[in-house]
C-alpha cells in the first residue's frame, strides 16, 4: 500500500465509525483535530470563549451530520477545517452584524474587509500547520527568528540552494491564503476566502 493512502484510509474508516455512532471514533477525532478547530476558529472570532463553544460546535456537527463528508472530495482534516473556517465566519458575521445595528458603528463594508482579513490569517496558519515539516521549519527560521537563506540553511544543516527552496516554496504556499481571500478566487478549498 502506498504511504499517500494511509491517510485516505484513515478518514473513510473514520467516516464509516463515525457513520455507526461509535462514540470512541468521536473522541479520536477530537484529539487529533481539536487544536486545528480551535486555532482556526480562535483567528477568525479573535475570543477565547467564542472559540471554545465553536470547537464544540464543530464536534457536534460532525458527530450529527457524518456523512457530511465525502472522502473522495478530499482529506478529513481539510473538510474539518472547511467546516471550521465556515462556522467561524457566520458566527463574526452574526456577532458583527448584531453590533453593527446596536452601536450603529461602522459599515457593511468594515465588517466585510474584517471577515476577509480574518478569513486570510485562518488560511495562512492551516497552510503552515499543514506544510511539510521542513518548509515550515526553514520558514519558523525565516521569519521568527530573522534568520537569512544562509543561516538557515546552517541551521537545517542543508545547502544554501535548498534553503531558498524550501524558503520559496513555503511563501508560494502562503501566497495562496491572500488569493484565497479575495472572493471568486479559484482553486480555493471550499469555505475559504470570500466564498464563505
Amino acid at each position: 500500500m502506498a504511504k499517500r493512502d494511509l491517510p485516505q484510509r484513515w478518514d473513510r474508516k473514520m467516516q464509516q465509525r463515525l457513520a455507526r455512532g461509535e462514540a470512541a471514533a468521536l473522541g479520536e477525532l477530537y484529539d487529533r483535530f481539536a487544536s486545528l478547530v480551535h486555532g482556526l476558529a480562535h483567528r477568525v472570532l479573535d475570543d477565547e470563549r467564542a472559540a471554545d463553544h465553536l470547537t464544540r460546535d464543530v464536534f457536534a456537527h460532525v458527530w450529527e451530520h457524518p456523512d457530511a463528508y465525502d472522502p473522495r472530495q478530499g482529506p478529513l482534516r481539510t473538510w474539518i477545517a472547511a467546516l471550521t473556517h465556515r462556522l467561524a465566519v457566520q458566527r463574526l458575521r452574526t456577532t458583527e452584524t448584531a453590533a453593527l445595528a446596536r452601536d450603529g458603528s461602522g459599515t457593511v463594508e468594515e465588517l466585510e474587509s474584517k471577515v476577509r482579513r480574518a478569513s486570510v490569517a485562518a488560511r495562512a496558519d492551516y497552510i503552515v500547520q499543514s506544510m511539510p515539516a521542513p518548509l515550515r521549519a526553514a520558514l519558523e527560521l525565516a521569519y521568527f527568528q530573522r534568520r537569512d537563506y544562509r543561516q538557515t540553511a546552517a541551521d537545517l544543516g542543508v545547502t544554501e540552494d535548498e534553503a531558498r527552496r524550501r524558503l520559496r516554496l513555503g511563501l508560494q504556499l502562503l501566497s495562496t491564503a491572500r488569493d484565497a481571500g479575495a472572493p471568486g478566487t479559484p482553486g480555493a478549498p471550499p469555505g475559504y476566502g470570500g466564498a464563505a
